[in-house]
């Protein structure tokens, strides 16, 4: 019988739907750019081949093509009913968060995951900080995911994925040498794996080797396709690095180039958070404000995201209507996100109104009012999602209100907890 990567058996009899498949899921898993093709060559092979038809409705949700994406998913379930447990619940595992359903998603891969612990493709979406548990909304999510992680660790071995899946949740609980020293292993392993080359970026991050990141970023970038799926948030990496190390120029370059709306492709989540991420930084920096940029972000999140829907997503919303000076729009997204606490419908809680609520006064100049809003919420800034280098513009802003607010004191001790 036909075997993926991982040694799990595949219901097709086709070795060309197998091959395509493989190297399908690997791109999947590596951010690749050419998925789709790949793995419509599996399914132009096996046309009757439930997991390839499922990873390819993963690809499209990846590429924010929703109806197709389900399509694709609803095909796969209706072929998964001749296909073996193991891809049935493969299948069902990815449809779920396809569908809209993550809580159910997540309980499926772990499930499914207890007795195919190998099945790769299945636990992929459970792991980053834009995963199913990185965007559950849960306090603790962090060492969530690393537990998970290290739960199955003993059945990858030295497998270069599982080391780049790990990597990155070491290095979100604070583990730099062990996350360095696992992504090194992998990149040897699998130098093209853009997750790889974003996550050697955020280790570098947090040791604040900031030139290092850079120069990084700009010996492996110019190889990756600007249709790849981490382009645009590979180049907000290169373009913060590049604003750190003072070279401003090169930052403002790439951000207009490849992170700004209009720029390299990006999931729509990457490019209104990046985008806004870089230009509050930006002017954190003591870059002059562009409300023509502000202007194209505010509304490039009214087409992408015309309601309250994802935390991260909303926290960057609250910041671009701040800047933009729509203070009409920051209104209803504050009924909106309070309205969902009240209903118990955002996962994150109170923690995301309240940050709003201090950007807000940030941008009004109610320097006391935004520290004390942002103090009270950076405890649990963590269940927002994201990294810790993307919440670091919620740390920053409370940093800078602290100073402008005259409590020197406190945004020391800010700085120096975050160093540690």
């Amino acid at each position: 019988m036909l075997e993926d990567r991982f040694g799990l058996p595949l219901s097709t009899t086709s070795p060309s739907a197998r091959d395509a498949y493989v190297a399908g899921a690997d791109g999947l898993m590596t951010a690749g750019a050419d998925v789709e093709r790949q793995l419509g060559r599996a399914i132009d092979a096996d046309p009757r081949f439930a997991l390839a038809h499922v990873a390819n409705a993963r690809a499209l949700l990846m590429r924010a093509q929703v109806p197709e994406a389900r399509a694709g998913a609803a095909r796969a379930r209706d072929l998964a009913v001749h296909a073996t447990p193991r891809e049935r619940a493969h299948v069902n595992a990815l449809a779920l968060a396809i569908e809209g359903k993550p809580v159910e998603s997540l309980a499926a891969t772990r499930e499914h995951l207890m007795l195919h612990p190998r099945d790769a493709l299945v636990l992929a979406p459970a792991t980053g900080v834009f995963g199913l548990i990185g965007f559950s909304g849960r306090q603790a999510r962090e060492q969530e995911l690393d537990d998970f992680l290290r739960t199955l660790a003993p059945f990858y071995g030295e497998d270069w994925w599982f080391a780049s899946a790990l990597a990155f949740a070491a290095c979100e609980c604070g583990r730099l040498d062990e996350a360095q020293m696992l992504i090194e292993r992998s990149m040897a392993a699998y130098p093209r794996n853009a997750h790889g080359a974003h996550i050697m970026s955020h280790v570098l991050y947090e040791r604040g080797e900031l030139e290092a990141g850079l120069r990084y970023l700009e010996g492996w970038m110019p190889a990756y396709e600007r249709e790849g799926l981490m382009h645009c948030h590979l180049s907000w990496h290169v373009a913060i690095f590049a604003l750190a190390a003072g070279r401003n120029e090169l930052a403002w370059q790439v951000y207009r180039k490849a992170v700004h709306p209009g720029g390299a492709w990006g999931p729509p989540l990457n490019v209104m958070t990046d985008a806004v991420s870089f230009l509050w930084r930006a002017e954190l920096a003591g870059q002059p404000r562009h409300p023509e940029l502000w202007r194209d972000v505010r509304d490039y999140r009214n087409t992408n995201f015309p309601r309250s829907a994802i935390a991260f997503v909303d926290v960057h919303a609250a910041a671009a209507f701040v800047a933009s000076g729509d203070a009409g729009a920051l209104a209803i997204l504050a009924d909106e996100l309070r309205e969902r606490v009240a209903t118990a419908k955002l996962p994150a809680g109170a923690v995301v109104p309240l940050i709003a609520d201090g950007l807000d006064a940030y941008g009004a100049g109610q320097w006391e009012l935004a520290a004390d809003l942002l103090g009270k919420a950076l405890p649990e800034t963590v269940r927002i999602g994201g990294s810790r280098a993307q919440r670091d513009l919620i740390v920053k802003t409370l940093v800078a209100a602290c100073i402008k607010a005259g409590r020197n004191a406190q945004a020391q001790e800010l700085i120096a907890q975050r160093k540690a």
